[in-house]
């Protein structure tokens, strides 16, 4: 029975092992794939299925120079919204964007991190964070 006892205490090991790598690969798989979600639910109905923007209505944020030159003011514009001229890979746009108040800075967070590595654009990730600290100021902002 001895030599038992070490085969079962390794079982036990790789069973809990098992279930811990499923259960958290579970976990991050979620979270992996959040941005994408995000974007699909909050923001594709305007700029697109790809980024590609609508005509010379709503701006395209794929292979976007706003995108890449605005970075500090990104998590403040999805949180609280844009109204006024704004211009994308040298054209002009003028539409309302709604604001998503609704997103905590984690999903922001995920969200730009989507748009960031998407479409052409390969701009650095933000951290919690930072998206964090950059949304501080805006929190009094009307949106402008």
């Amino acid at each position: 029975m001895r030599p038992l006892l070490p085969l079962l205490r390794l079982s036990a090991v790789v069973a809990v092992g098992t279930v811990l790598a499923t259960a958290t690969a579970g976990c991050f798989s979620n979270r992996q794939n959040e941005g994408a979600t995000l974007y699909q639910n909050h923001c594709s109905s305007c700029h697109g299925e790809q980024g590609e923007g609508l005509r010379r209505l709503i701006p395209p944020v794929a292979a976007s120079d706003y995108v890449a030159r605005n970075r500090a003011a990104l998590p403040c514009l999805i949180r609280r919204g844009m109204k006024g001229d704004v211009v994308v890979n040298g054209i002009h746009y003028n539409q309302v964007m709604p604001g998503h108040e609704d997103l905590t800075d984690s999903q922001i967070t995920n969200l730009l991190n989507f748009v960031q590595r998407s479409w052409g654009n390969q701009n650095e990730p933000y951290t919690v964070r930072e998206v964090s600290e950059l949304l501080q100021p805006c929190h009094g902002s009307d949106g402008q």
